[in-house]
């Protein structure tokens, strides 16, 4: 068992899958409860009800970031998109597959999942795993290597990606800004998005004229897009 799921740390790969809650979840912006220091948050909107699944966006933040900055880039789109958001805090600094290998964060984000699906209604085909920055670099390894329960992957100026495997097909939203200097679009998402669309993904890519940021336009481009990939699913 002890070795099972290390292997499962070490890849990658998520255990956490939608399921019928047996909890009831709070409303609106709480904690998760799950950790003493570093933790997360989950945003549920008020017109959420357990009898009609709704979508769900995992939101990872930048280097040196937490979960409320993570949540600030979608929170106010929530409502009127009624979407839950969940944000976790990275264990370390940044991500562990940017700092060495995947480990401790996967298994925190397999915990925050666990307890989202164990107290709210989620929809399985409307799930997606966001970020910005190191966040999306995140987003995209994590999110290609579960694309099972990832059907959709939103990156904000994201700078590389390592994926362990390619699980499923996510269809994927890409944002950069042209004058980015922290992540350079050049050596960054100009060469991301061609390795993905020649390995057979779907890309929306997005770049526009500005920093290292995610501007409004493009925050409810991501949403708009999601929402309506996720109506179109079957």
């Amino acid at each position: 068992m002890g070795s099972s799921k290390q292997t499962n740390l070490t890849t990658g790969r998520l255990r956490a899958r939608p399921t019928q809650p047996t909890e009831t979840g709070s409303v609106e912006l709480h904690p998760l409860g799950l950790s003493d220091s570093r933790d997360g948050v989950i945003y549920v909107p008020a017109g959420y009800r357990g009898e009609r699944s709704a979508p769900l966006i995992l939101m990872l933040h930048g280097a040196g970031g937490d979960a409320e900055g993570a949540m600030n880039i979608l929170q106010d789109l929530a409502d009127p998109f009624e979407t839950i958001l969940l944000a976790v805090d990275s264990r370390r600094q940044t991500w562990d597959v940017i700092m060495s290998q995947y480990g401790p964060d996967v298994a925190f984000i397999d915990q925050a999942l666990t307890q989202t699906f164990t107290r709210y209604a989620i929809d399985p085909n409307r799930i997606a795993i966001a970020g910005f920055s190191d966040g999306a670099s995140y987003a995209l390894s994590v999110g290609l290597t579960n694309g099972d329960l990832f059907k959709h992957i939103i990156a904000f100026s994201p700078g590389f990606m390592a994926p362990a495997d390619q699980v499923g097909s996510p269809r994927l939203f890409v944002s950069h800004g042209q004058r980015d200097t922290v992540l350079p679009i050049d050596r960054c998402s100009r060469r991301i998005v061609p390795r993905l669309q020649q390995a057979g993904y779907d890309v929306l890519y997005q770049e526009f004229d500005g920093p290292h940021t995610v501007p409004g336009e493009i925050r409810r481009a991501a949403l708009e897009w999601f929402m309506n990939e996720t109506a179109a699913t079957p």
